[in-house]
């Protein structure tokens, strides 16, 4: 196996945000797409309702932006919302276009039209979907047209170790010119070189003990940044969907937010319907909203769920338009056209991450993130239902366009040096690791989840430090293997979760506190951007213009 492998671009992730910059770079450059498993393994494969975009002629792209900005809690960036609401219907065409096959219905006239649905915070239907596999549909069929480019060569079962930097002559700051790739089937760590890094690893709800994301989204691409020198953002706000299925043997099977979209109540054990009495829109409320609710129900009587029932609709219905939950829910044992379905609240998405701006770019020249990975202005305190796949698709595209002139100029990368192994070890103490994960998903979960408190933040704190201290000796001494990586990754993560949420001294959004449970009432709501202590990107005049250009709907 070579040590080394050089391109043009080097992606890392394969999701949608990740496959749509691919194939928007293909034309002229050579691209390396790298997956942790494979694309099924994405948290977009696995994306259940759709793509919120403006298609009815009775809709608006004002009242998106206003529906968007509402849900985000004073903490959206006008210009980033605008741009990326704008270019909806474009993301959607070029979907069809390739392929995508979304769910539709005949009119009175005998002519089929697309379905859209309604989903919490949204005001008109505006999410088109595939039934409700939505991700499945959009992430095959970007991964074909993957398949059929000669220019993208696709890597699975890699996991990023960290972030390659070489000095640039002439320049203050080193560029980010490749990545050490560990290859889970030889065990070999090698270096991929590339003129460009893009990160569009995910999120990092894994971090939670509870969450609807599959395995692989353990916070790898903004742990890698911010040991590289990136600085994140909002890092306290993690969505978390209010109903996931409710059974031992059901690992991460979320009902999708369209269940209650179409119809679908939110009831105590004793078939009382809770929401009306926290939010005007009961349960199309946000999400954040929603998942307090429950919570505090679940907390006021001891309940281990609450239920959801759309069984009212015609079974024909909800078989037609929930597939997939309807298929899933049988194998547990529930009929959802018969009976409610337990539910539970569980980490779900990232609102922030590595600061970016609307082409991609981060702190560090040469490197880019996209999608959930990212911190663009778009969801601000909270992320209103599927604008995250839209904001995959329009982000992508322009930073690909941006990194198709940028590679072009941008100097060939330098030999890395060989990944070093001396003195390394195979660990005979893997217990280590399960045992640390786990403690630290769990304390995650009971001290920085869905309602929080200084004291808890302060426990937490003071556990994460612990494991960190604990980590750095032992990476330092053993061989690398997918899990160690992927805790080392989760315990950064943890800890900018962790103090973003101890700095935010109000409840906003996602981000709710006992101990300060009424937003801070100022004009202009801050960011919390966290600086790593080798960041050297831009200057400190640089760092507080985000946060106003943020507030005044300023794109540049």
């Amino acid at each position: 196996m070579e040590s080394q492998l050089e391109f043009d671009v080097l992606v890392i992730g394969s999701g949608a945000a990740g496959m749509r910059l691919a194939l928007g770079c293909a034309p002229t450059a050579r691209v390396a797409l790298l997956s942790k498993g494979t694309f099924e393994d994405s948290s977009t494969f696995h994306a259940q309702g759709g793509i919120a975009a403006v298609l009815d002629e009775h809709d608006s792209v004002e009242s998106h932006i206003k529906d968007t900005l509402e849900a985000g809690a004073g903490l959206c960036n006008p210009g980033v919302v605008r741009f990326i609401v704008e270019r909806g219907r474009q993301a959607i065409q070029e979907l069809i276009a390739a392929g995508v096959d979304f769910s539709r219905e005949t009119g009175p006239d005998g002519k089929p039209f697309y379905h859209l649905t309604r989903e919490g915070g949204h005001s008109h239907r505006r999410v088109i979907h595939a039934a409700d596999a939505t991700g499945k549909a959009v992430a095959t069929t970007l991964s074909q047209r993957v398949a059929g480019q000669p220019n993208i060569t696709m890597f699975n079962h890699q996991v990023a170790i960290d972030l390659i930097r070489q000095k640039v002559e002439g320049r203050r700051v080193g560029r980010c010119l490749g990545a050490y790739v560990l290859d889970k089937a030889s065990g070999h760590v090698r270096a991929f070189l590339a003129r460009v890094v893009v990160l569009a690893t995910g999120g990092c709800s894994k971090a939670y003990l509870y969450t609807s994301n599959p395995d692989v989204v353990t916070g790898d691409g903004m742990a890698m940044a911010w040991r590289a020198g990136c600085r994140v953002a909002d890092l306290e706000f993690t969505q978390f969907h209010p109903t996931c299925l409710f059974h031992p043997q059901a690992k991460s099977f979320l009902i999708t937010e369209a269940v209650r979209g179409e119809g679908g109540r939110l009831l105590l054990p004793d078939g009382t319907r809770f929401m009306p009495n926290f939010h005007a829109k009961a349960e199309l409320a946000p999400r954040d909203i929603v998942a307090r609710a429950i919570d505090h129900e679940m907390k006021r009587l001891g309940l281990d769920c609450v239920y959801l029932d759309i069984s009212h609709q015609p079974a024909e219905f909800i078989k037609g338009h929930f597939p997939t939950v309807y298929k899933r829910c049988k194998e547990y044992g529930f009929d959802m056209t018969k009976q409610p379905l337990p539910v539970v609240p569980s980490a779900h998405f990232t609102c922030g991450g590595v600061l970016t701006d609307l082409q991609g770019r981060t702190d560090i020249e040469g490197l880019y993130a996209v999608g959930e990975v990212a911190c663009t202005g778009l969801h601000g305190a909270n992320r209103i239902a599927s604008n995250s796949l839209l904001e995959c698709l329009v982000i992508g595209r322009s930073a690909s366009a941006h990194i198709l002139e940028a590679q072009a100029q941008a100097p060939a990368p330098a030999p890395a040096r060989p990944w070093d192994e001396t003195g390394i070890t195979d660990s005979d103490e893997e217990v280590v690791v399960a045992h640390n994960w786990e403690e630290l998903r769990r304390f995650m979960w009971d001290y920085v989840g869905i309602v929080r408190t200084t004291k808890r933040l302060e426990r937490a704190q003071h556990r994460v430090e612990l494991l960190a201290r604990e980590m750095d000796q032992y990476y330092r001494s053993f061989k690398v293997n997918g899990d160690l990586l992927e805790l080392r990754n989760l315990i950064v993560v943890a800890g900018l979760i962790i103090a973003s949420a101890m700095g935010r001294r109000e409840s906003r959004g996602l981000h709710y506190t006992l101990d300060f449970p009424q937003p801070d009432g100022s004009q202009t709501p801050r960011d919390t951007i966290l600086v790593p202590p080798n960041f050297s990107g831009v200057s400190a005049a640089d760092l507080r213009l985000w946060g106003e250009q943020a507030r005044a709907g300023c794109t540049a």
